[in-house]
């Protein structure tokens, strides 16, 4: 089975896991702020504090704004629950914003005239998480200076899109957000195994985010209220969680990140590739804006089932059965039960349900060979055939 996506290991991240495992630190040791250091200086980002997964990054950042019951929380349909969910965990409420018919990213145009809206009802959102489908970045300009007329805050998940750059400057700068948040899931850009960051410019949320993801306890004498007992001493001064990155997986993304560039170069090779390649076929290939250069996390293509004679399912389960390990990216989240039960139903964001029916993720890792790309290309041709 070729599959949409997979891990890169070489010798040298073996042999940083390998030499943590011989060290004295198993977790706060050395490896963890050595990885942020990289992230901050790749990012160009004053902070980076490294987490066990994307989920808890966007959850601890939710929390460090202060997100609550009686808030709101405006996300894209198109993305993974965990960029809806965080907002629950925080009591607050959710909603969506339909997607951009060209990016499948949130559109800024039906942002502000949700924004419109939802200020003439009291509804303003207090955060808006813009989600950057396949590492192609959101118009964040645009996203931006609506959030300085309307006050709300952004936290970018840029999940996808480590490596990706947008007007020029790396995603993850916070040029245009609070916070960014990313993933370093084994089908992500880099891995960890599991594992996620947050970046930010700010000090004040920096040192929330500190707090939060080691149970909200300090060492540092100017955070606490009391006088130190000694060495020691600790305070819990806020109420966090357990949501540390171990030194085993520091040691893997410091060195992952040495490949950053390599990963990105060769995802963009297989996404030319297959544009040219499939050009002629009944689908839409993804589109890019000028302002942005994706990391290519994925390659979705969109089938024109006018033209087609078999359902997406029928081609996607071809695909399976002669072992191309296609995907679909993603189900909209408002439609699945648990949301409906909050009261979203079918219809309510008909660009991302549309781009949901036609969508198909083809297979893309920085290890694919030209020979497994060919063999893609020959059987989506012969099934659409």
């Amino acid at each position: 089975m070729i599959p949409y996506g997979k891990q890169s290991i070489n010798q040298q991240d073996i042999d940083a896991v390998i030499n943590v495992l011989t060290s004295d630190f198993l977790t706060q040791g050395p490896k963890v702020p050595e990885f942020e250091s990289k992230l901050s200086s790749l990012c160009k980002a004053k902070f980076a504090f490294a987490v066990n997964s994307a989920t808890s990054a966007l959850h601890i950042a939710c929390c460090a704004l202060g997100l609550g019951k009686g808030d709101w929380l405006w996300t894209s349909p198109i993305t993974f629950v965990a960029s809806a969910n965080c907002g629950l965990y925080c009591g607050a409420s959710i909603d969506f914003v339909d997607v951009d018919e060209a990016t499948y990213n949130m559109c800024p145009r039906k942002l502000e005239e949700k924004l419109i809206v939802a200020k003439q009802q009291g509804r303003l959102p207090k955060i808006v998480i813009p989600v950057h489908l396949c590492g192609q970045s959101c118009d964040m300009e645009a996203i931006f200076r609506l959030s300085q007329e309307y006050g709300f805050k952004i936290i970018e998940d840029a999940s996808h899109a480590i490596g990706g750059f947008y007007k020029g400057e790396p995603i993850g700068n916070c040029a245009y957000s609070d916070m960014t948040v990313f993933s370093f899931h084994p089908v992500k850009i880099i891995t960890t195994a599991e594992g996620g960051a947050v970046l930010t410019n700010n000090a004040a949320l920096a040192e929330k985010l500190a707090l939060l993801r080691s149970h909200g306890v300090t060492r540092n004498t100017d955070l606490m209220e009391g006088e130190s007992h000694g060495a020691w001493y600790y305070e819990q001064v806020a109420l966090g969680f357990n949501y540390r990155m171990t030194e085993l997986q520091g040691a893997l993304g410091a060195s992952q990140i040495s490949r950053l560039s390599e990963f990105v170069q060769k995802r963009h090779k297989l996404a030319e590739r297959y544009n040219q390649r499939l050009a002629d076929l009944p689908i839409v290939l993804p589109k890019q804006h000028t302002d942005t250069y994706s990391s290519f996390h994925l390659y979705i293509i969109r089938l024109k089932l006018n033209l087609l004679t078999k359902s997406r399912k029928q081609i996607f389960d071809e695909l399976r059965d002669a072992d191309i390990g296609v995907n679909v990216h993603y189900i909209p989240v408002h439609t699945q039960p648990y949301y409906q039960s909050l009261g979203f139903t079918v219809g309510d964001f008909p660009v991302a349900e549309r781009f949901y029916s036609e969508a198909i993720s083809l297979p893309l890792y920085a290890d694919m060979t030209d020979t497994e790309q060919n063999e893609v290309i020959s059987i989506l041709t012969r099934v659409l055939a």
